[in-house]
């Protein structure tokens, strides 16, 4: 988690720092063998130096970016959970509660779908 301390101490607010560091902790708990970085500013988890999944922090919610292609194999699971989306991330209002197995459910969709990738983003 030290990746991020620089980055969860910039976040103003005290709950949505709690509840991003929790989602954090959360996925390095539950895949341990992924990478915690900083790039573009942004705190995401990476696998055999592949983008797997990546957060950011916005006044109304915290966005998931797990590429346009975890966006298209999930839109109704994101739906489902009351999330909204755009073509490169989902929007997870700080008032909802974290679809714990939807964010499962991506990042296993990610680390097998790019396990033969040598490449950062998918092409």
């Amino acid at each position: 988690m030290e990746a991020f301390a620089d980055y969860l101490a910039r976040i103003d607010n005290p709950q949505q720092r709690d509840r991003t560091e929790e989602i954090f902790a959360w996925v390095t708990q539950k895949f341990p063998h992924l990478l915690p970085k900083i790039a573009w500013n942004q705190p995401m988890f990476t696998d055999h130096g592949t983008f797997i999944i990546g957060f950011s922090v916005s006044k109304a919610h915290l966005a998931v970016a797990p590429e346009r292609a975890g966006i298209i194999h999930f839109a109704d699971d994101i739906v489902q959970a009351g999330y909204e989306h755009t073509k490169e991330l989902i929007r997870i209002p700080w008032n909802r509660p974290v679809d714990y197995t939807l964010l499962e459910k991506m990042i296993d969709f990610n680390i097998r779908d790019k396990t033969d990738c040598s490449t950062f983003w998918r092409k």
